[in-house]
Order: structure tokens, then sequence, then C-alpha cells
């Protein structure tokens, strides 16, 4: 379905049924968003729906107010489904038990970001043809990253192998029932992968015990051109952003998006491809025609 919505997207002259039409969508993002809360905001509109914004700073939340007193009420204002962003583990989960309506999870806390791995997936069927067999190496901060833990699951599912490389501080707990392989080296990691997630590396971390400094996680982790042709391997580059330049990525790196090279980056694919995607996730949950 999302390959169908993206050769629309793409088309130069995008034109969408209504599939969503008369559908009314809250988008509740109770932490900035660009990407994310656009792409749903792009892929509501596309298919008919309207969206209602939530800001919590200009809410009644800051008069006290819950997050289950916030989705009831919305829900009584006769929306259909939630889209929901929120710094706390779980709070997709809490909702679905508050409410009938569709709830998709946009991102909690340092639990998952379901729909930026099925994006990053399917940046990478794209390329690849498959994800069967396919090595994925996700660098930097996971032991706090939602995004390597839905990767992580739904790269494996798909038959994907997956790496992961990182400071041991920044870890998970018990990385060997991931059922991934380990680096701390980053030279090593990048030759055994066909791929790479580069993880943002989330800044207050450096002052808080994780790490000793930017400049020494930088040096380790950095993916440069300078590793990359080191080791003589076209890499594709995958990033969720934001990006931290010249601290988890370089310039060269994270902007190649035509070869010569031994990279490619795929950051605005990724974007691109985040449309399509939630257009698909939007138009399943809510009830739509699946696109011909």
């Amino acid at each position: 379905m999302a390959a169908g919505f993206k050769k629309e997207l793409t088309s130069g002259d995008p034109l969408f049924e209504p599939l969503l039409k008369n559908r009314r969508i809250a988008l509740v993002f109770f932490e900035n968003s660009t990407r994310t809360r656009f792409s749903f905001e792009i892929a509501a509109r596309h298919l008919g729906a309207g969206t209602l914004n939530f800001s919590a700073s200009s809410s009644s939340v800051s008069k006290g107010e819950t997050l289950s007193d916030t989705i009831r009420n919305l829900e009584a204002m006769q929306v259909d489904g939630f889209v929901l962003r929120h710094p706390s583990s779980g709070a997709a989960d809490l909702i679905t038990t508050i409410t009938t309506k569709p709830v998709i999870n946009a991102g909690d806390g340092s639990h998952e970001h379901p729909t930026q791995a099925l994006l990053d997936m399917f940046t990478l069927r794209e390329h690849f043809g498959t994800l069967k067999g396919l090595k994925v190496i996700i660098i930097g901060d996971v032991l706090h990253s939602r995004v390597a833990r839905s990767n992580i699951y739904g790269l494996q599912a798909a038959g994907a192998e997956v790496g992961l490389c990182s400071p041991v501080t920044l870890l998970p707990f018990d990385p060997s029932r991931l059922g991934v392989t380990l680096f701390t080296d980053l030279d090593c990691a990048i030759a055994w992968a066909d791929s790479a997630i580069v993880l943002r590396l989330q800044l207050e971390r450096a002052t808080g015990g994780y790490l000793p400094s930017l400049e020494e996680y930088s040096f380790h982790y950095g993916l440069t051109d300078d590793r990359l042709e080191r080791i003589q391997k076209h890499l594709l580059v995958l990033h969720p952003g934001p990006i931290n330049r010249e601290i988890e990525i370089s310039n060269h790196v994270a902007d190649r998006i035509q070869p010569p090279g031994y990279s490619k980056s795929m950051l605005l694919e990724q974007v691109t491809n985040g449309v399509a995607i939630r257009m698909a996730v939007l138009n399943t949950l809510l009830g739509g025609i699946s696109p011909a």
C-alpha cells in the first residue's frame, strides 16, 4: 500500500482519492516534532481527513489535566483516531485502555517508534529488494532510543540481521537477549554491515555520566568519509533525524545522495517514505480502501 501511495506522491502532480473523507484525526504531541508530526498531518490531508493539532503547552495540561482526561475530552468531540507522541514510555498502551478509537504510537519515551521503523524498513527494501539476510548496523545511543527498539524488532521479524555499535554505557542492560551482533568498534561494524542506521546522540548524555565528552564520542563513533573510505565499501546510510552534524555523522556522509563514493545517504528519501508509510497506516486503521 505504501508503495502505491509513494508512486502517487512522487508523480509530480499527486491526486489522491479522499479515502478518509469526513474523518477527524487528533495529533496529540506532548513533545516537539518536525518530521513525524508534519508527515502525519500531510498524510491525513492527502487522504481527505481533517486534523486537530494538540499542543501541550497551550492546552489544559498546563493547568493539571491528565493525559487520560485529555484523550477522553478529545474523544467526546468525536475524533476518529489519535496519533500520540509522549515523553513517557507506555503512554500509547495506556491510551488504548481508555478509548476504542485507533491509537497510533508516534513515539513514547525510550520505548518504541513503530512508524519510524516501518519507513526505515520500507526504505531499505526499496533499495535492496528484500530485507531477508540484510545486515543492518544501528549506531549510537541504543539504550535510550525508541527508534532502535522498533527497528530491532521489525528488521528481525523481516529476516534481517541486526548489529549494534555503541559505547558500552549506551547499550541496553542485557543486549544478548535481543539476538543482535554487538560491536564496540565502528570500523568493524560498518565492514560487517550492508546498511547503517545512525541514531541521534542525545546531547545531554555527554553531561549525564554516559560519555566522557562529545569530542571523544565523535572520534570513536562518528560516521565519516574517512571511515567509509578505509573499508572501501558502499554503505547505505539512514538517520531518523534530527541530525547532530559533525558529531554522530559528518556533513558529507549526511548529504551524499549520489554516487560516486563509499556511501549513499537516504535521509531525504526517508522523509518522503515517512509520508507514504503514515498514509498507509492511517488508511488501514481508519477503514479506508486500499489504493490500486
